[in-house]
């Protein structure tokens, strides 16, 4: 049994990666109900909740149904951190993640997210000082490093455990990286031989199949898996997974009925935690993702993301499964999905 604290998770948890403008609360809804065993909000900013900045402040939104939830933060500056763990504490999730690994140069240059990565002395003084400031478990995500010639995530995981984390995640890239090239688990998993590491560590990057999932559970010997783009229009790689991991068997691909429901549920929780405006126009980022692979789907995906009316959204929607559902009863599925992307 995997356990961050007094958080029980299962034998082999499936976690669902923090990630901008996507793991909020309509999309983990999908997730949770395909099988996520834990998952984590959209990154916040410290500066932001001390300023109790409306964005920030909504992003602390966690609903009964999606817990266990831990809200993940970012920041540079002790004081702001520790005052931010005590704003997190009040909206009682089960734990709070600590965002070391965020790449993106605003970020990054403020000598947050991945930027602590070239001051590791920095990085277990701000830790220490927020697992000093809350009773939550506190839990981190990281890199391997700055850049190849700085992957010291070994001694990270050390120097933080000794400092009172409850569990890591590590994505196997470093800053450098970006998103780029393949995510080398190598470093992951000789944490994972250390002794010294007694607490849970979570393997990040380039899951996108039930295959890979379990190779990468044999070799490398992790705890569980952290899932982030691998999930984006694709919640059902939750459940795929785990009955690979039963079974060893994949399950067919989501049908068309599921995607469309799918996106219908996303766009109608979006609308009612964003408002009209915002669930309306944040939406569009998730259309292409839902129907990759959809043959011909580019005329529709373009209704999608141009009607400002709910109504004709879910019009869009409902056209597409009624058009391709049809083709594939039919038997035309050359016709309704390719393994090519989308024309």
């Amino acid at each position: 049994m995997v356990k961050i604290g007094n958080i029980e998770l299962g034998e082999f948890p499936l976690l669902l990666a923090p990630m901008e403008d996507v793991s909020d609360p309509p999309f983990r809804a999908l997730c949770k109900a395909q099988g996520c065993d834990m998952m984590y909000t959209e990154f916040i900013s410290v500066e932001g909740l001390i300023r109790d900045a409306t964005k920030s402040v909504q992003k602390l939104d966690i609903y009964p149904e999606e817990r266990p939830i831990g809200i993940q933060i970012f920041g540079a500056k002790i004081d702001s951190m520790m005052r931010a763990a005590e704003i997190v504490e009040e909206a009682k999730p089960e734990l709070l993640d600590i965002n070391y690994g965020c790449p993106v140069k605003n970020v990054v240059c403020r000598g947050a997210g991945a930027g602590i990565l070239k001051d590791l002395d920095k990085m277990v003084e701000l830790t220490d000082a927020v697992v000093k400031s809350t009773d939550l478990p506190v839990t981190v995500k990281t890199r391997l490093g700055w850049d190849d010639d700085t992957k010291y995530i070994e001694e990270v995981a050390e120097r933080l455990q000794d400092v009172g984390i409850k569990a890591l995640s590590i994505h196997g890239r470093t800053r450098k990286q970006m998103y780029k090239g393949e995510a080398d688990w190598t470093l992951i998993g000789k944490i994972k031989e250390n002794p010294r590491v007694k607490i849970p560590i979570f393997g990040n990057g380039d899951i996108t199949n039930p295959e890979k999932a379990k190779l990468y559970r044999e070799r490398y010997k992790v705890d569980g898996i952290m899932i982030g783009r691998g999930s984006i229009g694709n919640p059902w790689i939750f459940r795929e997974i785990k009955h690979y991991f039963a079974t060893g068997e994949l399950l067919p691909p989501p049908t068309v009925e599921e995607r469309v429901a799918a996106a219908r549920q996303h766009l109608t929780h979006s609308l009612e935690w964003k408002g009209p405006k915002l669930g309306i126009l944040e939406m569009r980022r998730h259309y292409t993702n839902y129907f990759r692979g959809f043959r011909n789907i580019k005329s529709y995906r373009m209704r999608l993301v141009t009607q400002d009316d709910p109504a004709e959204v879910y019009a869009v929607l409902d056209e597409i499964k009624e058009v391709y559902g049809g083709m594939v009863q039919q038997g035309i599925t050359h016709l309704a999905v390719s393994n090519q992307p989308s024309k």
